[in-house]
């Protein structure tokens, strides 16, 4: 089979695919046909700043063509999601059954990694930040896999005014048809009026204004990989807070939660309350141009990968 690897560490380039044996399900693990691959943010970060080459996971989806001693709930002709730790960039990869979750009936492999991890990370940041009916919110990289669901779902959620920040104006039509009142560019010195929420999916030296567009009382909910420090007296002035989020301690620690918001995205997908935007899809091959497309922030919605 082919897979998608590197051998040391730097910018898309560096990607190569190999011709590789495909791998035999241990316990606990199903053998998946891979259909699509999301491309995301954090894995294209690894891929340049990892000293020693990992393998590159992520979200796929396909179909399971083999299962491991003690799988349960699932058989070879599933079509199933989920998050891959090892090797994901590949025509056939392995999947933990307890991080595989069906595909419903009318939705395809695209809309499921499109829609499950970025879904979650969006949803759960949501939560995080404790919406309130009525208030404000502002999402950095609006235009994001992640973004572009984390808009939606903050209007879905009840907020009255939705602010979308981008790292380029020129994506402001799409952050707007998403349901956005306003899209600022990260460069502005002001970011309108004050919100009472940001989730922040950039980090570094965005925190400083994200924490400026917060009213008093506001959180913001970082779940970025970029880093980043707050002074602690921009804080202070207004009783503001920051939250961190991380999605695998809900995977790890709540799998019941982990598992109704899984449910709850495909119900806002099914009923039309969830655009699913996919910016570009790329073969196997071409995974450095899809890498270059995160590196270089062009995206508008979700890279996938079609082996």
């Amino acid at each position: 089979m082919r897979r998608v690897h590197y051998e040391r560490s730097g910018g898309p380039e560096v990607l190569e695919i190999a011709t590789v044996e495909a791998p035999t399900p241990g316990p606990g693990e199903l053998l998946v046909r891979v259909e699509a691959i999301g491309v995301t943010l954090p894995v294209v970060r690894k891929v340049r700043e990892t000293r020693e080459p990992i393998p590159l996971g992520g979200e796929i989806a396909g179909e399971v063509v083999a299962v491991g001693e003690g799988v349960t709930g699932f058989t070879p002709g599933y079509r199933v999601t989920g998050l891959v730790f090892g090797h994901g960039y590949a025509e056939y990869a392995l999947l933990s059954s307890a991080m595989a979750s069906p595909i419903p009936d009318g939705a395809s492999a695209i809309d499921a990694v499109a829609l499950v991890r970025s879904g979650l990370v969006a949803l759960g940041a949501l939560a995080a930040a404790n919406p309130k009916e009525g208030e404000a919110a502002l999402i950095t990289g609006a235009a994001s896999g992640v973004g572009h669901l984390a808009v939606q779902l903050a209007r879905v959620r009840g907020a009255s005014r939705v602010v979308g920040a981008v790292s380029d104006l020129s994506k402001a039509e799409f952050v707007r048809d998403l349901g956005a009142d306003e899209v600022v560019a990260y460069e502005q010195r002001s970011w309108g009026e004050p919100v009472d929420y940001v989730l922040d999916a950039v980090g570094g030296e965005l925190l400083t204004p994200a924490i400026a567009a917060l009213a008093p009382d506001g959180r913001l909910v970082a779940y970025s990989s970029g880093g980043g420090t707050i002074e602690a007296y921009d804080l202070l002035v207004g009783a503001k807070s920051v939250i961190g989020f991380q999605m695998a301690r809900i995977a790890r620690n709540s799998p019941d939660l982990y598992e109704h918001w899984r449910q709850e995205l495909w119900q806002y997908f099914a009923s039309g309350q969830l655009r699913l935007a996919v910016h570009a899809e790329f073969a196997l091959e071409d995974a450095a141009e899809a890498h270059a497309v995160i590196e270089e922030r062009g995206n508008l919605g979700k890279v996938v990968l079609i082996p």
